[in-house]
């Protein structure tokens, strides 16, 4: 195995001793971290930098980035949360962020995934010939 193979490799071990129910647990990233503090492996930065990537794309794949033109109750956040966390077979967790250039609707971001039903992003998708 080539040795950036071999970082990535460890560093996904790594990102597994860190989930909990399929969850990025605080816990267990201070465990993993406290354990190669203690015990540095070869490579260490490399990877460490490989599994703070991998760390950001797992929270990024458990968190909703609600984007929309108004503020949102609770009551919203919490319907959009329940509805991804039953289309993704796991834990969603809905923020909210403002955006008036939406006009109105939502952009929503889990991980790569986006999901768009504003006024905006309809507009753009009817100027580039794309329904």
């Amino acid at each position: 195995m080539r040795p950036d193979r071999k970082i990535f490799a460890h560093a996904k071990k790594l990102l597994a001793l860190s989930l909990q129910d399929g969850v990025v647990s605080a816990e267990r990233v201070e465990a993993v971290l406290t354990a190669l503090r203690n015990q540095p492996p070869r490579n260490a930065k490399a990877i460490l930098r490989a599994y703070a990537k991998l760390i950001k794309r797992a929270i990024a794949g458990q968190t909703a980035a609600v984007e929309s033109a108004v503020p949102l109750d609770e009551s919203a956040l919490k319907a959009i949360s329940q509805h991804f966390s039953q289309q993704y077979g796991r834990p969603i967790v809905a923020q909210s962020s403002e955006n008036p250039a939406l006009i109105a609707g939502l952009r929503v971001r889990i991980g790569d995934d986006l999901y768009d039903a504003s006024i905006t992003g309809r507009l753009a998708r009817l100027a580039a010939g794309v329904r």
